[in-house]
């Protein structure tokens, strides 16, 4: 199962919030939804955080078998 929880972690070391990421980036709070219930996300969504965040995709996924 994949995990967000360095996701939380990455945007607070980075201080950018969820109400920024949707009124400042335009990220569809959807997928902030889709996103806290560590449901499925496409490659492209993480690529987006990757992008905004300038990290990579590590600083934002887990795998838990």
């Amino acid at each position: 199962m994949i995990v967000y929880d360095k996701l939380w972690e990455t945007l607070k070391e980075k201080n950018i919030t969820q109400y920024k990421l949707i009124n400042e980036y335009h990220f569809s709070a959807g997928q902030l939804s889709r996103l806290r219930s560590n449901a499925h996300i496409s490659t492209h969504t993480l690529d987006t955080l990757c992008k905004i965040l300038h990290c990579r995709v590590e600083d934002i996924i887990t795998y838990v078998e």
